[in-house]
């Protein structure tokens, strides 16, 4: 239609060089209504010509790309030509791939499961926050297409009224062409000024449609994203319970042939309580790998909270310790009779962190009380443990019989030893046994006899005669009670025993033999 106008207003300019009379004003009327209607038509083209190369412009700055590698290729066209000169320079002087010099270092896939974990939390976020982005967009494009519809529609109108004063023109006079030539005039002056107000709102429209692209395409790549983590944490976790599930098998396969194979209940408990320290690490080594990212995260995890624990826990890990210390060779067991701090009493439990004595008063009997002690005692310097040698259960008791100077040291010393031999003849082989046990235990020792045994000492008070002889834990009592019962027989069958005044002699049983011993040293 311009290039017809065109010709026909360059044909009737150059019939007018030639025309002349009432010819001549009826060309200058044909010329300006043709005029009018060319800057119409000029109106209506460079409307369509703007918005086909705000179109055209989009696609060629990469608008409009589709696809994550086209995008990139549009950003980097769009980058400054001093920007992609320093890249192209850098590119070809090096040896190493572009990706290789990149100054934007390559985002490292987590591995782990916490880390799979944040990663999805992360991109179920961008997931939800690209869906508002389309919605927000969506209705302003809707909102832009809202405001547009009544422009355009004014513009078809417009664009109507001048076809039909084109055909007007084809067959009016010059009168008539005068009108028709203002009304193409004020027909142009509205087209513009609708279009000035049409054209922004279709170039956001275009605008928003291509945003609105890219961000479908970036939430599809997001969603694949997110897909392949996803099953990436599935697949970590189905491989994790399995592990724990073969951990915990042989764990339970360790269990059972503790169970078969030793018959101890000592040795029993310990080998449980190694295999539940086991168990625990292991698992703990499992899950810790599991869920870490990088091994350089599972160092710094383990060793911040092994210093942690090393501060916080340390007197119970002094502890533990001091467990495997009393388990040990010459450690001690339930039932055994031991004196820590001053307190004598059996063993009643043994546990990982403290044990518990039953605390034993004047002949040996119970008080009733419960002493708990920690198992650090046995790295404290100055809180000694006392026990009886493994294999043995014997004490040494010791009488003593104050007599005059005048007495008959011999015979006292015969009849004291004898009654105590006597007494002592009843458990002699148990002695035995247990001094074949001792010898066992302890090859470096000299051997020591465990039998009575008598010494005589002078004193203020007179001659003291002390006779010492081993009992056992079990019947130390009832040993006693015979050995003083006994005594006192023999005292009335021998009249040189009783030349101390007018009265009978002074007898003392000595039942805690080393406290003695250590206080008169």
């Amino acid at each position: 239609d311009v290039r017809e106008l065109q010709t026909e207003l360059q044909s009737a300019r150059q019939k007018l060089e030639t025309a002349s009379g009432k010819k001549r004003e009826a060309l200058q009327a044909t010329i300006a209504e043709v005029q009018s209607e060319l800057d119409l038509a000029n109106a209506r083209r460079d409307a369509l010509r703007s918005v086909a190369e705000f179109v055209s412009g989009a696609s060629t700055n990469g608008l409009g790309a589709s696809g994550l590698r086209g995008q990139i290729e549009a950003l980097a066209r769009s980058l400054p030509s001093d920007l992609s000169q320093a890249s192209t320079e850098n590119h070809t002087a090096g040896s190493q791939p572009s990706s290789a010099a990149s100054p934007v270092a390559n985002r490292v896939e987590p591995s782990g499961i916490w880390g799979l974990t944040a990663d999805l939390f992360g991109l179920s976020r961008k997931i939800h926050s690209i869906d508002q982005r389309i919605n927000e967009t969506e209705a302003l494009a809707q909102r832009a297409k809202e405001l547009r519809a009544p422009l355009v529609n004014k513009l078809k109108q417009l664009s109507q009224q001048g076809d039909e004063l084109a055909k007007q023109a084809d067959t009016g006079d010059s009168s008539t062409l005068a009108s028709v030539k203002k009304d193409f005039d004020a027909l142009t002056a509205q087209f513009r000024q609708t279009t000035a107000s049409v054209l922004p709102l279709s170039k956001a429209g275009i605008l928003l449609g291509l945003y609105k692209a890219n961000l479908t395409n970036w939430q599809s790549n997001v969603k694949s994203q997110y897909r392949a983590e996803l099953r990436s944490l599935l697949i970590r976790i189905a491989i994790l319970g399995i592990i724990l599930a073969v951990a915990f098998g042989f764990g339970e396969l360790w269990r059972k042939t503790i169970f078969r194979y030793v018959h101890d209940p000592r040795r029993r408990y310990q080998f449980l309580l190694l295999r539940k320290i086991v168990m625990w690490f292991v698992f703990g080594i499992i899950i810790a790998f599991a869920f870490a990212t990088q091994l350089g995260s599972v160092a710094t995890f383990a060793g911040l909270l092994t210093a942690g624990i090393a501060v916080a826990l340390q007197s119970v890990i002094l502890s533990v310790a001091g467990y495997f210390f009393l388990i040990g060779r010459f450690g001690i067991r339930v039932g055994d009779r031991v004196q820590i701090g001053g307190v004598t009493g059996e063993v009643m439990d043994i546990g990982l962190v403290r044990l518990h004595v039953m605390e034993l008063g004047s002949g040996d009997m119970p008080t009733g009380r419960v002493v708990a002690f920690s198992n650090s005692i046995v790295f404290q310097p100055t809180a000694g443990l006392f026990k009886q040698i493994p294999g043995t259960s014997f004490v040494w008791h010791e009488i003593t019989l104050t007599l005059s100077p005048d007495s008959d040291y011999r015979v006292v010393e015969q009849r004291l030893l004898g009654v105590v031999e006597a007494v002592f003849a009843d458990y002699h082989e148990d002695m035995e046994r247990q001094r074949r046990q001792l010898e066992r235990t302890l090859s470096y020792a000299q051997p020591t006899e465990l039998r009575p045994t008598s010494r005589l000492r002078f004193t203020q008070a007179g001659l003291e005669a002390v006779i010492r002889f081993p009992v056992t834990l079990q019947n130390a009592a009832e040993v006693d009670d015979r050995v003083t019962r006994e005594l006192l027989k023999a005292i009335e069958r021998e009249p040189r025993l009783k030349l101390v005044g007018s009265g009978t002699p002074s007898i003392r049983l000595n039942t805690d033999v080393a406290s003695s011993s250590a206080s008169s040293g």
